[in-house]
């Protein structure tokens, strides 16, 4: 088993994001509990929303924004099986241009 690591990144701006309706996301709340329903002997960690974020670099430290929405991890056999995990995953029919990116974590060596 491997762990892989799934990066949320959304499309929309501030204005996107504010025209969704309630119910629009009631629904998409509900799909996602259905998605980690239906993928829970898969989920290490269900994740969560990523919001103040810093850049830590040798000059110092830095506020930076990016497309990056949330996080998940999980384990699966292989890297494919992991991407096939999320290619149902609600957050992807949200907005359009929105995308999961699925990294392998693979245990450090030693």
């Amino acid at each position: 088993m491997g762990r892989f690591l799934a990066l949320f990144n959304g499309a929309a701006d501030e204005a996107g994001k504010a025209a969704l309706s309630e119910q629009q996301q009631t629904e998409f709340l509900h799909a996602w509990a259905s998605w980690a329903q239906a993928n829970e002997r898969a989920l290490v960690d269900p994740g969560a929303p990523l919001f103040a974020k810093k850049l830590v670099t040798a000059q110092g430290v830095e506020d930076f924004t990016d497309g990056m929405t949330g996080y998940t991890i999980v384990e699966a056999d292989s890297h494919d099986e992991a991407v096939r995990i999320f290619s149902g995953h609600p957050h992807l029919g949200l907005f359009t241009g929105n995308s999961i990116a699925v990294l392998e974590c693979p245990p450090p060596p030693g």
